[in-house]
């Protein structure tokens, strides 16, 4: 056979193991793994690894977030900085606007991405009614469509879902196989922290950490899994930034119950001091949970070497820094509690863990590919088609340089935020080039084709299947 690509000479990882061999393309499929092989086209990945592409299963783009504020990436530059940092697949979420169905919303997000992806795109759900229509029509038609997973709140004004309305959404889940993802942050705990703190003037940006403690993450993920536990449910707690919330999904497990844990760059290199610097400085580093404290960068190390966390995914919510309809959106400097709550991280998500992870010994090949990519296709229903480099799976492909050095820069960046909170962060190992379905969307850290990304319709979890 003559293959469409070739790429020769790579260390080809998937999550099952490593291995020396060619992999041949053809019609965007990897047809061969082997050696010897014939390609009409043949990249020489001599000293590179050849890496699943990433798959980020939670960003958030093109989001309505409040009069007057505006998300600094839509799906063009989004899905640029996506696969310039090594990935082939993000799974943004869906957030209908106020008097929208969730129909309706679905739409109005397709449309926005359609022509503009240098990735494929699925999207998630964000469930925050639970009316007739939404729970009796709108869900159930659209998990049958492919929109197998959804998020509820427990924070946030607006979004915030009471226990029962929860328990009512994973009801809907259990009937027709789909999966539940949850913030959890105990609201009522956190205006009771922020109204205090306002009142004796405590309202400086580090004050939205002091506002949401480990205790209000601790005790909504113990309360998220009782109610999965009472729907009987399995359930995603995404973004833990702490042990202790972590020991509750661990004390889940142990009991039995199906729980999937996800956490983020910034809760293993970012603390609270961060929201504590010079200035308006430290509302770039304001998003939820926040930061915590080096000792808790321990815990989550723990959590991702023993295998609590199943998936690393960057919590990508971008706002401009220098723009009042970003982080210094009217009142962000008179109090935290107006400062847009998120923080950019679609390029940076795997050159960090595979820095800090591989090349520092706490992490083996074949996990990261499992943190970063195979456990995403699994748990959102794309596997076999994405998250693996096996025969018959779609060649998304990143190949990185394990030797290449440097400093994560904004001015190397490509999304849509005028900053990075990773300024100077200086990383080893970087993805040099991108493959969608076999195509080059990103070499040497430059976008190199036009948009071609699809949308993607998805299966059942695979642990619902």
């Amino acid at each position: 056979m003559t293959h469409d690509l070739v790429i020769k000479g790579a260390r080809v990882v998937s999550a099952s193991g490593t291995t020396h061999c060619e992999i041949g393309i053809k019609g965007g499929v990897i047809a061969t793994l082997g050696h010897d092989l014939s390609g009409t086209e043949v990249i020489d990945a001599t000293g590179l690894i050849a890496l699943p592409g990433g798959i980020d299963s939670h960003v958030h783009i093109s989001q309505p977030s409040g009069p007057g504020i505006e998300m600094a990436d839509d799906f063009t530059s989004g899905t640029r900085a996506a696969a310039c940092g090594g990935n082939t697949t993000i799974l943004p979420f869906c957030l209908p606007e106020d008097g929208q169905t969730l129909r309706e919303a679905v739409a109005a997000y397709r449309a926005k991405a359609e022509g503009n992806c240098l990735t494929d795109v699925a999207f998630h759900l964000i469930v925050k009614e639970t009316d007739p229509v939404t729970l009796g029509q709108d869900l159930p038609t659209l998990i049958e469509a492919g929109y197998t997973s959804f998020k509820v709140f427990m924070t946030y004004q607006g979004l915030a879902l009471s226990d029962r309305q929860i328990l009512e959404v994973m009801s809907v889940a259990k009937a027709h196989g789909a999966m539940v993802m949850v913030h959890a942050e105990n609201e009522d705990a956190i205006e009771f922290l922020r109204d205090r703190a306002e009142r004796t003037g405590e309202t400086a940006p580090y004050h939205h950490a002091t506002t949401r403690p480990v205790p209000v993450e601790r005790e909504a993920t113990h309360r998220a899994i009782s109610l999965a536990e009472i729907a009987g449910v399995p359930l995603t707690i995404v973004h833990v930034s702490n042990g202790e919330a972590t020991e509750e999904i661990m004390r889940a497990r142990q009991r039995g119950l199906t729980v999937f844990a996800e956490t983020c760059p910034q809760y293993i290199t970012l603390t609270a001091d961060d929201l504590d610097r010079d200035g308006f400085e430290g509302a770039k580093y304001v998003c939820s949970p926040p930061p915590r404290t080096r000792d808790e960068w321990a815990n989550i190390w723990r959590g991702i070497e023993t295998g609590v966390f199943d998936l690393f995914s960057s919590d990508h919510c971008p706002f401009r820094f220098v723009d009042t309809a970003g982080k210094d959106a009217p009142g962000a400097r008179q109090s935290f509690r107006n400062i847009p709550n998120g923080i950019p991280g679609v390029e940076t998500r795997l050159p960090i863990l595979f820095s800090e992870g591989v090349i520092k010994g706490r992490l083996s090949l074949d996990r990261f590919a499992a943190l970063t990519a195979t456990n995403h296709a699994r748990l959102y229903g794309l596997f076999p088609r994405k998250g693996s480099i096996m025969v018959g799976a779609d060649a998304d492909i990143a190949l990185w340089d394990p030797t290449l050095t440097k400093p994560i820069r904004q001015t190397d960046l490509h999304h849509g935020s005028d900053y990075t909170p990773w300024e100077d962060f200086m990383v080893t190992g970087w993805p040099v080039r991108t493959l969608l379905r076999g195509v080059t969307t990103m070499q040497d850290g430059a976008p190199v084709t036009a948009p071609m990304g699809q949308h993607l319709t998805r299966e059942a979890p695979d642990v619902l299947r």
